[in-house]
């Protein structure tokens, strides 16, 4: 499970971001990850609750995750389409000449914090 991993690389951020602001305390982590990034989020918000709060700054936090539809494009026809329904094969032209344009992404969107911090 490398959800554990992504989740002590995220805490970790997180943690220098509060230390050169001075954070005493973080509500909200937003996280944008794609849909084809090979990372299960229910096994990333499980790891997340574990080590959230384990954390001074993080207990209590709540990571939220925005999905990242997975979008295709064509090198032959030059038209996009969305990945999980129709793969690597072009549903307009049957090429199999195409390339991930999004949708492999995780990154640290924001953090939220109290009122006054």
């Amino acid at each position: 499970m490398h959800e554990l991993g992504i989740v002590f690389h995220i805490v970790e951020m997180v943690e220098e971001l509060g230390r050169e602001n001075r954070l005493s305390s973080v509500t909200a982590v937003n996280l944008r990850l794609g849909e084809v990034s090979g990372v299960i989020p229910e096994y990333l918000q499980d790891c997340w609750r574990w080590a959230a709060d384990k954390s001074e700054l993080l207990h209590g936090c709540e990571l939220e995750v925005e999905t990242i539809p997975a979008v295709t494009v064509c090198n032959h026809c030059g038209r996009t389409y969305p990945t999980i329904e129709h793969g690597k094969i072009c549903p307009f032209c049957e090429s199999p000449d195409t390339v991930l344009l999004q949708g492999n992404e995780m990154e640290l969107d924001s953090i939220v914090v109290p009122e006054g911090e």
